[in-house]
């Protein structure tokens, strides 16, 4: 005799355990390495969805969940519109052998009923489609990464020799927001580095130029210009707007200020910095690993580093390490891929070597130790001139390449 749907819903609720939008929330919060997964149809999904939710509708499940989900105690979430199918595709899962499969409770409805945020995305046009569609054709970015990326924000402290190639390339990549904070103006001397300006525009703000050349790569982008310098006033308000920052900065105040604030709103941000041919670049997440006072616990005396303009920079340096810092943030805005947290990637432009350092947190870091000292933004030298940045006394050897002119 043919099982009735009650009957096979409540065999599959003997063996799968339910969850509650409250709790799900709380786990994908916390960071827990979660796969969530909407087993809705594509139009359902577009419709509005749960954030980071994989799309593999029903019918595809059992031929695609490998894909998100390679090993079978991977745990999953799994969820459809009332939580009915999803309950059934999660007893599909465990009879394919995964063993760590909840389903959402309630669904979708369930959790936009809870007041929990869901994420609607807009449909694609057709320049949209062709422009975007390399990343169609990678498995771990897809349409949906796509999206994702157009609904980011990222703050490009510096339109430098750094924040040049940086906000090129998120801006082809289709970022949909692009902070560009930097308070100078065009000068001779950057032309040879900076490659957002030009001849035309020496003596004007940099995000002048920047703003236009942005906007004419990638129309889809919004590029907001913030011709002024990061402070203790204003930087915790800049940040709390954006998803990730990207430090392109060229003195200690600054980065030391960009750490510490970014610590503080729990926001992850990307650093990098040069000096003559040599370039380094690194992740600081917060609460995922070491920060940047682990390895630079406070700044060498004012006065004891060469200015930028002694000290001279290869042309073509900040673009390899410019390049890396995009990278990494694409990285960090999709999910995917081994972030530069934990990990200093050293370069060398005369020898042509890379060089990978492991980075551990220190219990002892005024800011992200066992017992901080430093918990407000107050204090901070930002207003001195501190130059480029050279190894201050007592870091490791190991670390002792890494220096810094934007």
């Amino acid at each position: 005799m043919a099982k009735t749907l009650k009957t096979v819903l409540a065999e599959a609720r003997s063996v799968i355990p339910e969850q509650g939008p409250a709790e799900v929330q709380r786990r994908l919060a916390a960071g827990e390495r979660v796969v969530l997964i909407d087993v809705r149809d594509p139009d359902e999904h577009r419709e509005g969805f749960i954030e980071p939710a994989t799309n593999i509708s029903r019918g595809f499940l059992e031929f695609r969940v490998a894909g998100v989900a390679p090993e079978p105690d991977t745990p999953i979430v799994l969820y459809c519109q009332t939580g009915l199918r999803s309950m059934l595709a999660a007893r599909a899962l465990a009879e394919l052998g995964y063993t760590n499969v909840i389903n959402l409770r309630g669904g979708f409805q369930n959790w936009v009923q809870a007041g929990l945020p869901v994420v609607k995305d807009k449909v694609m046009g057709p320049e949209q489609i062709q422009r975007y569609s390399r990343y169609f054709l990678l498995d771990e970015v897809g349409e949906q990464g796509q999206r994702k990326l157009l609904r980011s924000k990222a703050l490009l402290i510096g339109a430098g020799g750094l924040g040049s190639p940086t906000a090129l390339y998120l801006t082809a990549a289709g970022v949909g927001t692009i902070g560009l904070m930097d308070a100078d103006v065009v000068d001779v001397s950057n032309l040879q580095r900076q490659v957002l300006h030009t001849t035309a525009y020496i003596g004007k703000p940099k995000v002048e130029p920047g703003t236009r050349t942005l906007k004419v790569l990638n129309p889809d982008v919004n590029v907001v210009a913030l011709p002024t310098r990061i402070s203790v006033d204003n930087a915790m308000e800049v940040i709390a707007d954006y998803d990730i920052v990207i430090d392109g900065s060229d003195n200690f105040g600054t980065r030391y200020l960009v750490n510490d604030a970014c610590y503080m709103a729990g926001k992850p941000h990307v650093h990098g910095s040069i000096f003559q041919f040599e370039g380094m670049a690194s992740v600081f997440a917060p609460n995922k690993g070491p920060c940047y006072r682990c390895i630079y616990p406070s700044p060498p005396p004012a006065g004891l580093v060469p200015s930028c303009a002694e000290a001279g920079v290869l042309g073509v340096l900040p673009g390899i390490v410019g390049v890396i810092q995009a990278t990494e943030a694409v990285k960090l805005l999709l999910g995917i891929g081994e972030p530069l947290i934990g990990r200093l990637l050293t370069y060398d432009a005369l020898g042509m070597r890379f060089r990978e350092v492991r980075l551990r947190r220190d219990p002892a870091c005024p800011l992200c130790g066992v017992t901080p000292t430093i918990k407000d933004l107050s204090g901070h030298p930002i207003g001195e001139d501190l130059a480029c940045e050279v190894p201050p006394a007592g870091l490791p050897a190991s670390v002792e390449v890494s220096s810094s002119q934007a």
